[in-house]
């Protein structure tokens, strides 16, 4: 790729981190790709239909999901020529630089896609899937992945992770602790996953302490299987802490599905303070995504369920959103929490600040929206004064787009390149220290973020 960008100090920055394995501590790929290691179907299965980066461009200029096989039977060729005929609509997009990246160092392709070469795309790429080399497992080796997180509802068996403990095979790929369901009363699967609870651990969980005793449970066996961190998806920030009375009432009522959005809140809010304080028991590394409105197109949720690109950042108060939690473990620094933000306003106002004080707190990359290269600039240029570089989390790719993730640390290497190179020209740091820095955000930090490991 030439990168103007990466003219000078830039790209020697680059040349000294551009190969160094890929820590992925965070994402979505399935773990039954790896435990089975199955020859991935078609084209438009790996690249196209698991990934709402693309197919909610699509549906934003008239394509239906029915067109591109989702919710629908529908030839595979057909849904590439689809996506094919509207690729100008990529441009300007990080998906458009991550897919040209995967077509052209993943699967060789060296023309550009269009309506005229969307057989040849199709083919090449079919041809490929056939091989061994790019099963799931030779494409993780390929890419210098050293270890990859995959995220787990909380009452996972995790068997797919334990066929590939199982296997003869040595990549490293571990669950992580998604506890949405089990501590937030508005969840869709709130009653359902509660009886489960009950049933899996021998619990009743209709009373509270023996339903934090639960979620202890669960947690010790994610941890026993090779987890490091629990994650949580949360829309509206607020943390508190209850009394037992109170927080009696509210499980009872929860669990009768009595209670208004308020009370469902509180409830929630003071479940991820037990969350931080259980982490700071188990060492589990806590991660908050914050600031998603969810499934706001009611249509689509209702015939495709969610996930369906309709998701849209809202605003955020962390200060007072987190301040029950902050007060009460926040000063531990046996507690790690990472913060993931969708409201870029809180950079430099509220996280950085927040992560440059509370010994607990490091700051995530740029999520989603602002998973490009414009928004790892905007990123790094409002928290590093502030919060300094060892206060961040590194990078992770947070992705369901398995052939993407080379991609996605390449363009945060380049960023972190193209940053620190401008740092050294502006006489803030040596070239020493910018090579020091480069690694660090481009692999060590997610190393020790998430206490994987050397």
């Amino acid at each position: 790729m030439n990168d103007q960008s990466l003219n000078g100090i830039a790209g020697l920055i680059y040349d000294g981190i551009r190969q160094l394995p890929i820590v992925s501590p965070h994402g979505h790929c399935d773990p039954q790709w790896f435990a089975d290691d199955t020859r991935f179907p078609d084209p438009a299965a790996l690249l196209i239909q698991p990934d709402h980066y693309v197919f909610r461009m699509l549906y934003s200029r008239g394509v239906t999901l029915e067109e591109l096989g989702i919710g629908a039977a529908k030839d595979p060729r057909d849904v590439f020529r689809t996506f094919a005929a509207h690729w100008h609509l990529f441009l300007g997009t990080p998906s458009r630089r991550w897919l040209e990246y995967s077509f052209r160092e993943v699967f060789g392709l060296d023309v550009p896609l269009s309506v005229e070469t969307s057989d040849l795309y199709f083919d090449e790429i079919a041809l490929r899937l056939r091989q061994d080399s790019f099963r799931p497992r030779a494409l993780f080796d390929r890419f210098g992945i050293a270890v990859l997180a995959t995220t787990d509802g909380a009452l996972d068996d995790l068997a797919a992770h334990g066929k590939i403990d199982a296997a003869d095979w040595g990549g490293r790929i571990i669950p992580t602790f998604r506890p949405d369901s089990i501590i937030n009363p508005h969840h869709p699967h709130f009653a359902d996953d509660m009886t489960a609870l009950a049933t899996l651990t021998g619990t009743d969980c209709a009373q509270f302490p023996e339903y934090l005793d639960a979620i202890r449970q669960r947690r010790a066996f994610f941890k026993q299987m090779g987890a490091t961190a629990t994650d949580h998806g949360v829309t509206d920030l607020q943390t508190a802490w209850l009394d037992a009375d109170t927080l009696q009432d509210l499980l009872t009522r929860a669990l009768a599905g009595e209670l208004s959005g308020l009370e469902a809140a509180r409830f929630e809010g003071h479940m991820l303070t037990e969350m931080a304080q259980m982490s700071v028991e188990d060492g589990l590394v806590m991660q908050l995504h914050v600031g998603s409105r969810r499934s706001t197109n009611r249509a689509l949720f209702a015939a495709h369920g969610p996930d369906m690109g309709a998701d849209i950042p809202q605003p955020v108060n962390w200060v007072t959103g987190l301040d029950a939690l902050l007060n009460r473990v926040g000063n531990n620094p046996a507690l790690e929490l990472i913060l993931f933000t969708l409201d870029e306003t809180t950079y430099a106002r509220e996280l950085a600040p927040m992560a440059g004080h509370w010994p607990a707190l490091r700051l995530g990359p740029p999520w989603w929206f602002h998973d490009s290269e414009n928004g790892i600039a905007r990123y790094l240029d409002q928290v590093v004064e502030t919060a300094g570089y060892w206060n961040l989390a590194g990078f992770n790719d947070d992705t369901r787009a398995f052939t993407s993730i080379p991609a996605r640390h390449d363009l945060w290497r380049r960023g972190v390149a193209v940053h620190l190179g401008q740092q050294v020209a502006r006489g803030r740091m040596g070239r020493s220290d910018a090579a020091d820095m480069a690694k660090l955000l481009a692999h060590d930090l997610a190393l020790e973020s998430y206490r994987l490991g050397g």
